[in-house]
């Protein structure tokens, strides 16, 4: 096993993602990204759940502001748009690469053989949940999903921006 890209998930963490998401957190082995104010906007999961269950969305989309963003850009119907990308050769190719990176990172925290070779968001092929690809460019940063920073870059949410304060917003 490789050294996560990020330290073990704190009691504070958890409390604050239990704030985010209205219920505890689930199978926590890490934050993958942050608010610029230091909250938790991305959680690494096991891709075993403590109840036994292969969970194969390792990164977790959970500030309540980005994952609305996400929301409203599948209520818009943006994924067609942006399943067609995928047409582009450079684009699939980058998505595939971004499907496999994602893979190497879950099985730092063991090989599921029930999900084997799945990842989130529809990758490699379809963009199916932009929450999830989205969670992934934030955990991976730029340039790695390609899907998932053209999300990111549609929505009215940044990254680079904290709203953790504002009414409706956990934090």
């Amino acid at each position: 096993m490789t050294t996560p890209p990020f330290p073990p998930v704190s009691d504070v963490d958890l409390a604050v993602m239990r704030d985010q998401l209205g219920r505890p957190a689930r199978g926590v082995v890490g934050v993958a990204a942050r608010c610029v104010c230091g909250n938790p906007t991305v959680a690494a999961t096991s891709p075993r759940l403590p109840d036994g269950t292969p969970f194969p969305t390792f990164y977790y989309l959970t500030h309540p502001a980005a994952t609305a963003a996400m929301s409203t850009l599948e209520a818009e119907h943006v994924m067609p748009g942006l399943a067609d990308e995928l047409a582009d050769e450079d684009v699939a190719a980058a998505y595939l690469a971004a499907h496999e990176s994602y893979l190497r990172d879950r099985a730092q925290f063991g090989e599921i053989a029930e999900i084997e070779g799945i990842s989130a968001g529809g990758m490699p092929t379809r963009v199916k949940c932009l929450h999830a690809l989205a969670a992934h460019a934030l955990a991976a940063g730029p340039g790695v999903n390609p899907i998932g920073d053209r999300a990111l870059a549609l929505s009215n949410w940044s990254p680079e921006r904290c709203v953790c304060a504002e009414p409706g917003s956990a934090g």
